[in-house]
């Protein structure tokens, strides 16, 4: 993680003779910039593609100045850092260069010197003017967001003129967005982006020998919309799209299963038991599957009790002798 190596504060008894920490530090740091105003030391390779410009990132980081041991600016601290698009969410030169730097999994630390950091000003009354920091920087994961936008935003005249390898790749950029804003609990937005990526499916007409690719891609935005609107609270819209998984794999037990979730919050309790019997058909010693049909035996026990209840209150004798809805004579 971020902050498991040495802080520049700790790194102040071996400096030599007229030089500062930093500049100690940086003389055993790669020139990334080309001037010496980004220089970086990898702590831990990473592996993959460098980082896309206009890619949005996913990363832990920490800055320091010079002589202080805590960081005066770190997203460590969160318990999911936020994606954040190079150009808007990061504004700082210095770490955008050592981002395109970058691979999956890397962690890296890098000195900014005041160009590509706060400037002549800094930023008061946290940043002294003229300041090198010290950024280290862990890149958890990436997504080229700007092919994605660019394509979609595209006619679909246009969007046909390119080849079914790329409409797929850019449904999956589409559907790793909605994943990941999904596990931030951001399920409107995960949503969009969902819808986006079966827009892009949908209508694209492939060849036959092509169309499984499609309907594999379709399935497994379909489950996920099914799964966000239950999130969303709209059963309805959850059975829909589950239904719409099924018609491409009809023994799909993660459909299956949806859809039971959903007749069971729409209180359809034989739809349900349908739907996961069915489901624990194809999964037996599923947990969750089998935790749901206990759940819909309860749901449905306390539903029948009730129906009793109402009943017997309805048709229970008054104190005149008669019974409820009966006319006096």
């Amino acid at each position: 993680m971020v902050g498991e190596v040495r802080t520049p504060g700790a790194m102040r008894g071996e400096d030599a003779p007229g030089q500062s920490p930093y500049q100690r530090l940086g003389q055993w740091m790669q020139d990334i910039s080309g001037d010496q105003g980004v220089l970086k030391d990898v702590i831990r390779e990473g592996a993959g593609e460098l980082v896309m410009p206009d890619a949005s990132v996913l990363v832990k980081y920490s800055g320091y100045l010079e002589h202080m041991d805590k960081p005066f600016d770190s997203n460590c601290f969160r318990k999911t850092p936020r994606l954040m698009k190079l150009g808007v969410d990061i504004t700082l030169y210095g770490m955008e260069l050592g981002l395109l730097s970058m691979r999956r999994g890397e962690l890296a630390r890098f000195l900014f010197k005041p160009p590509y950091a706060y400037g002549t000003l800094g930023c008061p009354p946290l940043i002294p003017p003229n300041s090198t920091v010290l950024f280290e920087i862990e890149l958890i994961d990436f997504l080229d967001s700007a092919e994605s936008d660019k394509f979609c935003a595209l006619t679909a005249e246009q969007q046909d003129q390119f080849p079914l390898q790329k409409v797929l790749k850019v449904a999956a950029t589409e559907r790793e967005f909605g994943n990941y804003l999904f596990r931030q609990n951001r399920f409107y937005d995960a949503k969009v982006r969902y819808k986006r990526a079966l827009l892009l499916l949908c209508r694209r007409s492939a060849p036959p020998e092509e169309q499984h690719l499609v309907e594999a891609a379709k399935l497994l935005v379909l489950l996920n919309l099914s799964f966000t609107y239950l999130k969303l609270e709209h059963p309805t819209r959850a059975l829909h799209y589950g239904e719409q998984a099924l018609i491409i794999d009809q023994k799909n037990a993660k459909a299956l299963f949806r859809c039971g979730q959903a007749c069971l919050l729409m209180t359809e309790y034989q739809k349900a038991r349908d739907f996961l019997v069915r489901a624990q058909k194809e999964q037996p010693f599923n947990h969750d599957i089998n935790n749901e049909l206990k759940k819909l035996a309860s749901h449905y026990r306390d539903y029948t009790e009730k129906e009793k209840e109402m009943c017997h209150r309805m048709f229970a004798p008054c104190d005149n002798g008669s019974t409820v809805g009966e006319k006096k004579r």
